[in-house]
């Protein structure tokens, strides 16, 4: 089999440069293809829908990438394979059938390509299959318009078939778009934010599923959904101001939730931006998002050696994937490409790229419980968040949604072992043992409130150890205070960021002022204690390697520890990561406390902060 490798050094300036990468993209799919099947084998791993449904959404997966191409007018290298895959996969009398769904199917997921395809190429895609052909691929979507799905983003997928009916001129289920309007209606936070279903997270699923299909249905069903179109659009630009603080000058965003594994789909909603028209940011700002961060993508080693990308966020990693997580899924980074929908002499692709806008900093989004915080080159992004929590208990939940904060530059490390602290992903995490060696941090929050200058969140790490957090934001870092209420004795470790482990690293500890600090060849990491009432020991922990999300190697996190016998405690600590100036962050905030505020001197700055445990008048 050829190996065919992607152009790591494609400038991805312009149109043509994006097409090129995702032509070898597909390329590199092509060995993996056998003309009359109807999906694509890219490899043995597997999800809780087999490997069958596997191959079927391999192909899907490609097909967002290819719609746009083709619906630009352009030609598709191995085209043919595709249109017979469809062809017979949704023939019932073929062996390659897909076969009829049933109740939460991943093919009802893989439906909704085919949907933007129909609306993209208007009757151009019909016009490849007979008359017979066609009923048969109709029908095959049909299926999808009242089948029992997860009540989330999911109600998305009919809605994108009954567009794609619309468009091209078949008769189209509006009562079944109704429906599922109205579903996600009831998971409207406001100001431009959704929750991924009733009490579910907010995560990169409200941009690259909500907003991005959400505009696709704005650019195509205005002539017969003004009103909801027009609603649709108001959302996505108010959300567009949150979301862009996510993203950093170099085109890298902050690594949060399920599904990394899509990776350049953390900017698709850029894309449906650029495609719909959507009024914002200027077509430079829009086009410099997407160009930086496919330039940052394609510095990570994605894709396996004969260039399929492969499961895994920075480096492959199946450690950190989800049970849906298939050889094929990736893919769903493709829906990045939909800016090649736009030929070449569109106000898009003919603007000067340019950089981010000066942003809000710290900018706090309520509706997500985040405040996102940049140093002053805009480089570095950190989120701080509470109380999200992904009630699937998908892997690795709480190291993907519950930790303090995270970070563009250092993103997390996920849990390898139930026994241990090198296995418990203690970084930006408070967590606790019963002097045994297992340990747990925060998962579900009793209560959260968010404030511009501070999330708070009440937490228990058992029924009678009760745990108050207030996160600050602070300078180029951020502060943690936790009131610890503990009817057991315990042993606790906070953690800061992880950083890359190897013989150069070097680390820094002061059991005086209860400082550790590592310097590693990928950045600068400490955590301090800064207060409180217990006296907290200075130390560092390894983890193994494929821990963090961000490199292959054994990290290490900075951390702090002390032993809580029963009582009440304050613990207070300043945490600071750079990776790029690593003598930036030896300077310290002084702090003190009081019964009601904390009062903040930092980088020639004072300022007090609310310890908030109810919503203030001026809160949000």
């Amino acid at each position: 089999m050829s190996q065919m490798k992607i152009n790591t050094e494609n400038p991805l300036r312009n149109r043509q440069q994006v097409k090129n990468l995702l032509s070898e993209m597909l390329s590199a799919v092509t060995p993996y293809t056998e003309e009359g099947k109807s999906g694509i084998d890219l490899g043995n791993t597997t999800t809780h829908y087999g490997q069958q449904i596997a191959k079927m959404e391999a192909l899907s997966r490609m097909l967002w990438g290819i719609f746009p191409l083709l619906a630009s007018g352009e030609e598709c290298e191995n085209l043919s394979f595709y249109v017979t895959a469809i062809r017979h996969g949704t023939d019932p009398q073929h062996a390659e059938y897909w076969g009829e769904i049933w109740d939460f199917d991943q093919r009802c997921v893989e439906m909704a390509a085919f949907g933007v395809g129909l609306a993209l190429l208007d009757k151009r895609l019909l016009a490849w299959f007979s008359p017979q052909e066609q009923r048969n691929l109709i029908a095959w979507l049909n299926q999808g318009t009242r089948a029992t799905i997860p009540n989330n983003n999911w109600n998305y997928f009919p809605i994108m078939v009954q567009m794609g009916c619309k468009q091209a001129g078949l008769p189209w289920d509006r009562e079944a778009v109704e429906a599922r309007f109205a579903l996600m209606e009831a998971y409207y936070l406001g100001d431009g934010w959704y929750s991924d279903g009733p009490g579910r997270p907010r995560d990169y699923y409200i941009s690259m599923a909500f907003h991005y299909y959400g505009l696709l249905y704005a650019a195509h069903m205005a002539d017969v959904d003004a009103e909801r179109c027009a609603t649709l659009r108001a959302r996505a630009q108010r959300f567009a101001q949150d979301f862009i603080t996510l993203f950093s000058t170099d085109g890298s965003a902050v690594p949060f939730g399920r599904s990394l594994t899509y990776r350049f789909a953390e900017a698709a909603f850029w894309s449906a931006a650029a495609f719909s028209g959507l009024e914002v940011y200027s077509p430079g700002v829009v086009k410099g998002l997407i160009l930086r961060h496919l330039r940052h993508w394609l510095k990570q080693p994605i894709f396996d050696r004969d260039g399929v990308l492969s499961i895994g966020y920075h480096t492959p990693n199946l450690v950190m994937a989800e049970d849906y997580n298939a050889p094929g899924s990736p893919y769903w980074a493709c829906k990045l490409f939909l800016v090649l929908a736009l030929p070449d002499d569109h106000a898009f692709w003919q603007a000067e790229e340019l950089p981010l806008p000066t942003l809000e900093n710290p900018h706090c989004i309520p509706q997500a419980s985040q405040i996102l915080l940049r140093d002053a080159r805009q480089q570095h992004v950190v989120m701080l968040t509470s109380g999200q929590l992904e009630l699937n208990n998908f892997v690795n939940t709480e190291a993907k949604y519950t930790k303090f904060a995270y970070s563009n530059q250092f993103g997390f490390t996920i849990d390898r072992g139930r026994f241990g602290l090198n296995h418990a992903a203690c970084d930006s995490m408070l967590v606790f043992s019963e002097r045994d060696g297992y340990y747990r941090g925060r998962r579900g929050c009793e209560e959260t409130l968010t404030h511009h200058d501070v999330i708070y969140s009440r937490w228990l790490a058992w029924h009678d150890v009760e745990i108050q957090t207030w996160l600050i934001p602070c300078g180029d870092g951020h502060l943690r205070l936790h009131h610890v209420t503990t009817a057991r004795a315990l042993d606790a470790v906070e953690g800061g960021f992880a950083v890359i482990h190897d013989r150069q690293t070097q680390v820094e500890l002061s059991q005086q002022s209860a400082s550790s600090r590592i310097v590693s060849r990928n950045g600068s990491s400490r955590i301090a204690s800064v207060g409180g009432d217990a006296q907290r020991e200075a130390a560092t922990v390894i983890t193994p390697p494929n821990s963090s999300i961000m490199f292959a190697e054994t990290a290490t996190i900075p951390v702090l520890k002390v032993a809580l016998e029963p009582g009440s405690y304050w613990l207070m600590s300043a945490v600071f990561a750079s990776a790029n100036s690593p003598g930036s962050d030896l300077m310290l905030p002084e702090v003190r406390r009081d019964e009601q505020h904390v009062h903040i001197t930092c980088q020639g700055r004072s300022w007090s902060v609310a310890l908030i445990t109810q919503a203030r008048p001026e809160s949000i």
